[in-house]
């Protein structure tokens, strides 16, 4: 039976990728890749990347199953100018069904919605340290002085909270890096909230709703999506490989661009039966 995808929802499917390491698993995986997917995870020369590509293809091709009847390996994608991917079967574009994908150490991301842009980043909070001094070369001169302003402490995860919400902003608008960073601006008007201000040479002209999650005490995510009339429901977690690890894994939401709503919790489920 095919997964209902309403008005305005938007899907996150998780893979815990370093956790999938049942070799008849990773088969059936690469039995689902066509010949240029399967020549370029050959092409990584550590074995993490190998699998996060792996696992990152056969969740696309088989979520997206989940959706439309279209066979795994049947789904043929292509990439824009800025290496955005689209699914270009006919059942996709009749079905107007969008998908943006993310990665970090230790787990994928795959957002789905139907007929709206939308934008998902992640990264492992714990595990990548950064500089603030990227901050200083690439952030807004608003968002840097308000980094500056957090205590030391929290100013590595301040830092990501701007970061996730900047690149789920570039790639919705599917124009990624080519989009300077300094030229549109986050701010949080309270504990729980968030507004964007972009610069008008940007020539942007759509609405847009953020959200931010916490998954585990590693990871944080953020989704970027055109905003539709009135206030869309909250991203929900679909699935998650490996299929057991659904029970208590919780994703908060720790901020989001509609003022009125507070800090809730999703947790996700699984779907019964095989990837």
């Amino acid at each position: 039976m095919l997964q209902l995808l309403g008005p305005g929802e938007i899907h996150l499917w998780l893979a815990f990728y370093d956790r999938i390491d049942d070799e008849a698993t990773l088969a059936a995986f690469l039995a689902l890749l066509n010949p240029a997917e399967r020549l370029q995870q050959g092409r990584f020369y550590r074995a993490d990347d190998r699998r996060r590509y792996l696992v990152t293809r056969a969740l696309v091709r088989t979520v997206l199953s989940r959706y439309l009847p279209v066979e795994p390996v049947d789904w043929v994608f292509t990439a824009n100018a800025y290496g955005r991917p689209a699914a270009l079967n006919d059942e996709a574009r009749d079905a107007r069904l969008l998908f943006n994908l993310s990665h970090t150490q230790g787990v994928i991301v795959l957002a789905v919605a139907r007929d709206r842009a939308l934008g998902v980043d992640v990264e492992n909070i714990q595990a990548r340290k950064v500089s603030t001094e990227i901050a200083d070369h690439y952030f807004s001169a608003a968002e840097v002085a308000a980094l500056h302003r957090v205590p030391l402490q929290q100013r590595q995860e301040r830092f990501f909270e701007y970061w996730t919400f900047k690149e789920s902003y570039i790639k919705a608008r599917g124009m990624g890096l080519s989009i300077p960073l300094d030229r549109f601006s986050f701010d949080f008007p309270h504990e729980h909230g968030v507004r964007i201000t972009v610069a008008p040479e940007l020539g942007d002209t759509l609405p847009w709703q953020f959200w931010q999650l916490r998954l585990a005490p590693r990871y944080l995510i953020a989704v970027c999506a055109e905003r539709l009339q009135g206030a869309g429901p909250a991203p929900s977690v679909r699935g998650i490989w490996p299929w057991g690890l659904g029970d208590g894994v919780t994703a908060l939401i720790s901020r989001e661009s509609d003022p009125s709503c507070h800090s809730s919790s999703i947790t996700a489920s699984t779907q019964g039966g095989t990837a």
